[in-house]
């Protein structure tokens, strides 16, 4: 006998843990609450990501009066290093870590970002920790065994890759509009 949908969603998933260890329950946990807060946080980490990195060769030769050759170089060695580190964050994450401690240590470090050069730094680490857990993360919300929430968990990507893509503009704009009216004065 098949069970209806309201009691399905209101068990315990098996082997399904919160961060605490604790069994989780789907009539409290995951679904749209926590997949939006996912969206957000994503949107949010491409504002960062994208705010460095769009202007940094004009901040480095501008006010930090670089050459093009040097600025070009660190731009490089800092999108490389922004590039592959997620590989090594999966790996921690699948291994070690776990994908929520993966997203927290990586979210802590886009906050911990102050100085220039090491925080460019914290950035391109931060991106391995937070790049290949927060999609897969997002994902888990939703029961794919359940067929309202398997449409949902789909609509989830569309509003995370939206997100994703819209933090990258928002960036683009407020930025340059910063740069081009009002300059550097926040350095």
């Amino acid at each position: 006998m098949e069970r209806d949908p309201l009691h399905r969603r209101s068990a315990a998933m098996v082997g399904v843990v919160d961060y605490r260890g604790r069994p989780i329950s789907r009539s409290s946990s995951g679904r749209w609450t926590s997949a939006l807060f996912i969206i957000g946080v994503e949107i949010a980490e491409r504002i960062a990501y994208y705010g460095i990195s769009f202007n940094l060769i004009t901040y480095l030769t501008g006010p930090l009066n670089v050459s093009t050759a040097a600025a070009a170089a660190a731009v490089n060695t800092w999108s490389g290093v922004s590039m592959l580190l997620p590989l090594l964050g999966a790996f921690a994450a699948d291994s070690y870590l776990g994908r929520y401690p993966s997203i927290v240590l990586a979210s802590l470090l886009y906050v911990l970002a102050v100085f220039f050069y090491l925080s460019l730094y914290l950035v391109a680490i931060a991106e391995g920790g937070h790049k290949p857990c927060v999609q897969a993360f997002g994902a888990d919300q939703f029961d794919e065994n359940d067929n309202e929430e398997r449409a949902a968990r789909s609509s989830f990507f569309n509003w995370w890759y939206f997100g994703m893509n819209g933090g990258m503009i928002v960036s683009f704009v407020v930025l340059s509009y910063i740069q081009d009216n009002v300059g550097w004065i926040f350095v």
